[in-house]
């Protein structure tokens, strides 16, 4: 087809720099190629079986027509509990709004809140997808930027400065992905109080990554009263309890906003599947894989120390998510009398070729001098892959 007749919208829209890196890691397994995926943020753990039983339960019960865009009653309310439960929040029935994964959810958001030409502020490094979803919904991102030196978190200072008369909105996840780091109750609070002197931003706090914490616990900034009404919570069910495929995300928001959303969300795909809401009401009410939460900080314990003896990578300890975010910026500029390195784009997509190690390069997440490495995957494919990147290395030092 000719593509002149293609929108300006996707002619100018990115793909997501994760997917491409996935697939192309597949293309090549496909081929016979020894591929240690190191890409994806999936859990490689099978959702608990108690939750695929209320599914099962569910189904024999008859939950297979629509449900109300808004969610089903039961899981809005199973929110409302978890909420209150673990993060002592206190929302109604009327300002949870249940959507096909959390993406959906910081999409329908965009599209409710941004007029053209109102600007975003991204904590970065940010998720690959923020910047496309602001832009699709013709507002404008503004990075705010924090290096590995300053553990990938901005300081209060930097948001100040950042802000201008068409700031409309905040955008930032904790615990972070790409990162891994966590923001603190103090660290939010630092925020939140530059935030409080301006009324007419939204901070939307992306916290899917919740239950993935080894650390001191999880700190939501909706827990300042005197900005609660301009949070907009994101979360859903993939990362804490595995069910990635089940395709189910939820805000928490003002009511308005929350109104707001159900009518962006009524015109593009209505309400969540029905069985995996029944199952994320099961889920939210029996708690956290616990399980699995612990075998991601063995591993990244491990991945910490192996890639800290990879010459040239600085490796910082997050205590979230399932990532590392190495600054691999020594590399650039050097070669290896056949290609020379001068980004993280370059420096991914050769590993992958040469070492066979797919990660997902910093530049989509707005810090080009990194790469991702998730560890969502084997303490046998750690290992291996560790040992593939320092053999790597080894020709450009």
């Amino acid at each position: 087809m000719d593509k002149n007749l293609l929108s300006n919208r996707v002619k100018t829209m990115g793909e997501s720099a994760t997917l491409t890196m996935a697939q192309m890691a597949r293309d090549l397994k496909s081929r016979g190629v020894d591929i240690v995926d190191m890409t994806l943020g999936e859990p490689d753990f099978d959702t608990p079986c108690d939750i695929k039983n209320a599914a099962k339960k569910a189904l024999d019960e008859g939950y297979t027509k629509y449900t109300p865009v808004p969610g089903l009653p039961m899981l809005r309310k199973a929110i409302v509990n978890k909420l209150k439960r673990d993060n002592n929040l206190d929302y109604n029935i009327d300002q949870i709004v249940v959507t096909n994964g959390a993406k959906q959810a910081i999409a329908n958001a965009c599209l409710a809140l941004l007029n053209p030409g109102d600007e975003v502020i991204l904590l970065t490094p940010y998720w690959v997808s923020y910047d496309s979803i602001v832009k699709i919904a013709e507002g404008v991102p503004v990075l705010v930027s924090a290096g590995i030196d300053q553990d990938f978190k901005i300081k209060p200072q930097q948001l100040e400065a950042a802000i201008t008369d068409k700031t409309k909105m905040v955008m930032f996840s904790s615990p972070v992905n790409p990162t891994g780091s966590v923001y603190s109750h103090e660290e939010l609070e630092g925020l939140a109080k530059v935030l409080k002197n301006y009324p007419g931003i939204y901070i939307l706090s992306d916290e899917i990554y919740e239950y993935i914490n080894f650390g001191s616990g999880h700190a939501s900034i909706a827990s300042f009263d005197y900005i609660k009404d301009r949070v907009i919570v994101i979360n859903g069910m993939s990362k804490g309890f595995a069910m990635t495929g089940w395709r189910i995300g939820y805000m928490a928001a003002d009511a308005d906003v929350a109104k707001s959303c159900v009518k962006v969300q009524s015109q593009f795909t209505s309400g969540a599947n029905s069985l995996g809401q029944v199952a994320s009401a099961y889920a939210l009410d029996h708690g956290v894989y616990k399980e699995m939460i612990d075998i991601f900080n063995e591993r990244r314990k491990v991945f910490i120390k192996l890639l800290k003896e990879v010459p040239g990578f600085k490796v910082n300890e997050p205590t979230g998510a399932f990532y590392l975010f190495p600054d691999i910026s020594y590399y650039f500029g050097k070669s290896n009398g056949k290609i020379t390195i001068n980004n993280s784009v370059e420096f991914s997509d050769y590993m992958i070729r040469e070492a066979h190690v797919a990660s997902v390069p910093g530049t989509p997440f707005g810090a080009q001098e990194c790469i991702r490495l998730s560890y969502a995957t084997s303490m046998e494919n750690i290992i291996e892959a560790t040992k593939r990147i320092k053999e790597f290395v080894k020709g450009f030092e």
